[in-house]
């Protein structure tokens, strides 16, 4: 049976036309199977009528079931390749990043190494990185049954200047009462994203743990600390104002201190395909390569 892929993305810019085009053409000249997802199709009828579809079959959330794809492609940053996770959730779809945004720490194969990348596919020069999510439990519950990420968990001040108090706890022992705009509890595929920004160490993927990170804390000498994700992590809050925001990756409510929040490894993993294209590349020289370590910008 041929390889059938699935292709997600968020947003359609003209200026992708070429590139949309000759992916799917790729595809297809590979002997691959096609699919696109629903509302990503009509945004190209809608922008790019050019591209030809109409023998091209779509597929929803709901279509999103254990072995329904080979391989689903997200084609942007980070931040399409964040929203997959709700996508595929527990059906262990593998999820391939195409980088056709900026940074892309998550999706490092780009536009040009498309063509090597089916190629390695095809070949099964490629590996699964199971990626460990956080799942959170709250009463009353949030997020609609897509209660995980595959970044980081956090409680963020919403509406005044004045900070919050985050009473944290590590299964039911006290930490410590951060006084802070808030807090970040990262994966370790987290890690380079959000808690960086604030601080946090870089974790390797492999590693089982998570870092709680807080963000702008009132004391300086509290600093981010790295627990064993077995723990379920517990928080309290409190302050001026009783709405706070509560976040999942890219995804946030609004709430009040009656929640009652917890966080945990959640009971199954994100499914991230990366290609042997070069075998240079891991987890060390992407991060060398895309935050420049050792590179003088001066020149």
């Amino acid at each position: 049976m041929p390889i059938k892929v699935g292709l997600y993305s968020r947003t359609v810019k003209e200026t992708d036309a070429y590139f949309i085009n000759q992916l799917i053409a790729s595809l297809r000249n590979a002997g691959i199977k096609v699919l696109l997802y629903n509302e990503y199709a009509a945004q190209i009828a809608d922008l790019l009528p050019e591209i030809p579809l109409a023998d091209t079959r779509c597929f929803t959330a709901a279509d999103c079931q254990p072995n329904a794809f080979d391989f689903l492609l997200s084609i942007g940053g980070d931040g399409t390749l964040l929203n997959t996770v709700g996508l595929v959730k527990n059906s262990n779809i593998p999820v391939l990043g195409i980088n056709t945004g900026r940074l892309g720490l998550l999706t490092d194969v780009g536009k040009s190494e498309i063509d090597h990348a089916w190629q390695a596919l095809l070949q099964g020069k490629y590996c699964l990185e199971r990626r460990s999510l956080i799942s959170l439990d709250s009463q009353p519950a949030l997020f609609e049954g897509t209660n995980y990420a595959l970044n980081e968990f956090a409680i963020v001040k919403q509406d005044t200047s004045a900070m919050i108090v985050v009473h944290t706890y590590i299964d039911n022992v006290f930490l410590n009462s951060y006084w802070a705009d808030g807090i970040i509890v990262a994966t370790p595929t987290g890690s380079t994203a959000y808690s960086m920004s604030c601080g946090g160490p870089i974790v390797h993927p492999d590693s089982r743990a998570f870092t709680i990170t807080p963000i702008a804390p009132h004391n300086l000498n509290v600093r981010p600390i790295v627990v064993p994700d077995t723990a379920e992590i517990s928080f309290k809050v409190e302050g001026r104002s009783p709405n706070f925001l509560c976040t999942l990756d890219s995804r946030s409510v609004i709430i009040d201190d009656s929640y009652q929040l917890s966080v945990r490894k959640s009971d199954f993993d994100f499914c991230l395909v990366r290609v042997l294209i070069d075998e240079q590349r891991n987890f060390f020289s992407t991060i060398r390569q895309k935050l420049m370590w050792g590179q003088d910008t001066r020149n």
